[in-house]
């Protein structure tokens, strides 16, 4: 036992008046606890105690040390009520809902890895591309693109994404690669349906906007499909760069026109706006900003 627990000790002995009362509060035998009260009076070299078969006396040094025992009791019984006031605020539900291609690209393995450091908290996922009230549906949080026009809801910046040209080595060795924008249109180019622009792909170059028209063997308004589509060599896709960091990373894909830059997208992790957060709800959204931002990271490293 360490200093601090014999104080303790000896705080709770001379509150039950007797070795028997208060080796039953401490759960430890009258033996085990008269000789942490000897370690304590040999540590300070005083007598605390006068005892007799009857009753216990305190020393001079006894009712000098008394008060500061007590209080170190104190100070041990609120930090146990602190501790248990915030594993009742981290354990429970927090629902979340964020856009499909988003969640099953990132939030499997992220959630795992979040839920191993938090298993008290549970996490409710909606993978949709609909927008939800998130006070009217229950949600406590969400992975918006668009914030500008709801002021209930309180934004931080999540991700900033922009659309990648790439295709697979295949694709590539098959019809080779396009070495400008302009070139896309002589390739078999995936498109996006959920766009009714989809046959008109836009690159910026310095001050330069390109419009190309560009024409493909398939089309899909799901992300992931296209991706899909893209390792299976069936031609060039346009797709998110929070999408493609493990393919690029290891050959899968190639990222084509790097040179042409594209729009870049905000995201953001909003919730509701209210005086303060549950901690489990806090401590999710500090996580997933952290993770994004080293993901993030690791993206422009390739």
């Amino acid at each position: 036992m360490s200093e601090m627990d014999d104080l303790a000790a000896f705080a709770v002995l001379i509150e039950a008046g007797s070795f028997t009362l208060a080796a039953q509060q401490l759960g430890c035998s009258k033996g085990q606890l008269s000789k942490r009260i000897s370690l304590l009076e040999t540590r300070f070299s005083v007598v605390l105690l006068q005892r007799t078969t009857r009753r216990l006396s305190l020393t001079a040094a006894g009712a000098a040390l008394l008060p500061q025992a007590q209080a170190l009791v104190v100070q041990v019984e609120r930090a146990r009520q602190a501790l248990a006031r915030l594993k009742d605020d981290m354990a429970g539900p927090v629902r979340m809902t964020v856009p499909v291609s988003l969640g099953e690209t990132f939030f499997d393995g992220l959630l795992l890895e979040f839920s191993h450091k938090y298993p008290e908290v549970q996490i409710e996922l909606d993978l949709s591309n609909n927008y939800r009230d998130l006070s009217r549906d229950g949600f406590d949080l969400a992975v918006r693109s668009d914030v500008s026009n709801d002021e209930r809801l309180v934004a931080r910046p999540l991700l900033a994404w922009h659309e990648m040209t790439c295709a697979s080595p295949d694709y590539l060795e098959q019809y080779g690669e396009p070495l400008t924008p302009q070139a896309l249109a002589e390739h078999r180019c995936l498109l996006n349906s959920h766009y009714s622009g989809r046959e008109e792909w836009l690159y910026h170059q310095q001050h330069e906007l390109l419009r190309i028209r560009v024409s493909g063997p398939f089309a899909s308004n799901h992300y992931s499909l296209l991706k899909k589509a893209a390792l299976a060599g069936a031609g060039i896709a346009r797709l998110p760069s929070y999408l493609l960091q493990m393919e690029l990373a290891d050959g899968r894909l190639r990222w084509l026109l790097r040179d042409y830059q594209t729009r870049r997208m905000p995201m953001y992790l909003v919730h509701p706006y209210q005086g303060g957060l549950p901690k489990r709800t806090q401590v999710l959204a500090d996580y997933l900003i952290g993770w994004f931002k080293r993901s993030g990271e690791a993206l422009d490293r390739l």
